[in-house]
């Protein structure tokens, strides 16, 4: 693998990225000195630099879908709304406070109607950004950190959370409640000698989704970083259609079943099998240390790969589309397409819609590193 190029500008580690998918070649990083950095791959150095944290690190952004000049950036229990004027400036337009613990990211839905916020309590405020004001809390589905969320593009008023008590949770947010729960520690304590992963525990330190017009191509699915090493990759509508099914076909009142141990009929479902899921562990080439990020990417056949990043300072491209467009035949070793070594822990990655410098890796040093891949 050739030398990426890199990416000066920060004076603190880079934490988190995203890239334009309507200005390709236009990157924002972020750092833990409470500084945003914008880059054009197109010229030689950056853009120019916001500092929107004051020394306070920034733990996530994202961009506003359908309009790239408005993004959103949180650091501590902070949600702070920016229009970004390419030029040289920003400006502040909005500030939510909503969270009561540190937030660890922030999610906007896909009509830009909703931004979700998942902080260290374990708890999600989702936020009306369209009436900036507080919408929903989704609580008591994590009894950790909630570490990751993601809309659902496909359903309006879903969103995805993932924590660190090894949980997997979907929610209804116009209801405020958990229609489904994975729970992965419990999966992993059933599969133990099987894959061969490395002894942390696996909790969901990530979650991507595909875009739209990628599900209407492929399965309905979301990518899971987890802790013990894993990427899997859940069938989401599979799932959900189990989920139906089984309410579906309960017992009708006067009829006799057998009680659920450990829960009730007025609980969330809670998986703990593999179903038609797909887990990408060490066996197949994957990472030996907790996996930190995961993402679709963008370039090329857009949402084909799925890329992940880890703690054992590699990067892992898999085609995941083998597996489940091939009706569960493919063979293990064909899923990873290729590694990447560093010399650092990946914090973070995103990808561009170009050909070329479609890898952008944030790792704990103040360099960002742009990869080719593909």
């Amino acid at each position: 693998m050739e030398e990426p190029r890199k990416l000066k500008g920060h004076k603190a580690s880079t934490t988190c990225c995203i890239a334009s998918q309507n200005r390709p070649g236009l990157i924002a990083t972020a750092d833990e000195d409470g500084c945003v950095c914008w880059f054009d791959l197109r010229c030689k150095d950056k853009i120019f630099t916001m500092d929107v944290g004051n020394g306070n690190p920034v733990s996530s952004i994202c961009f506003k879908p359908g309009n790239e000049d408005v993004v959103y950036v949180s650091l501590g229990s902070e949600v702070k709304c920016f229009d970004v004027n390419m030029v040289t400036a920003s400006e502040l337009l909005h500030s939510y406070n909503y969270n009561k613990d540190e937030i660890n990211q922030i999610a906007c839905s896909s009509k830009s109607s909703f931004l979700a916020a998942a902080d260290d309590s374990g708890d999600v405020k989702i936020i009306d950004i369209r009436q900036n004001r507080m919408y929903k809390t989704l609580r008591d589905g994590h009894t950790s950190i909630c570490s990751s969320v993601q809309f659902i593009p496909w359903r309006p008023w879903e969103v995805i959370t993932g924590g660190l008590d090894s949980k997997f949770v979907l929610w209804d947010f116009s209801k405020g409640r958990p229609r489904k729960i994975w729970d992965f520690g419990t999966l992993d304590a059933g599969n133990k000698g099987n894959t061969g992963q490395c002894l942390n525990p696996a909790f969901v330190h990530a979650l991507a989704l595909p875009e739209v017009d990628v599900v209407d191509r492929f399965v309905k699915i979301c990518a899971v970083a987890r802790g013990d090493g894993v990427v899997s990759i859940i069938n989401v509508e599979s799932e959900l259609n189990t989920v139906k099914s089984k309410s579906s076909s309960k017992p009708k009142k006067g009829s006799k079943s057998t009680p659920k141990v450990g829960g009730s009929s007025a609980d969330p479902e809670i998986e703990n099998q593999n179903g038609g899921d797909l887990h990408l562990d060490h066996s197949l080439g994957g990472h030996t240390a907790a996996v930190s990020c995961v993402t679709f990417s963008t370039f090329g056949d857009k949402g084909k790969f799925i890329i992940s990043g880890g703690n054992d300072r590699q990067v892992k491209v898999w085609d995941w589309s083998k597996f489940f467009m091939a009706g569960e035949t493919s063979s293990g070793t064909d899923f990873l397409c290729s590694s990447l070594s560093l010399s650092r822990k990946v914090n973070w990655l995103c990808t561009t819609p170009t050909d070329s410098e479609n890898l952008i890796v944030c790792d704990t040093s103040k360099i960002v590193k742009v990869y080719n891949i593909g």
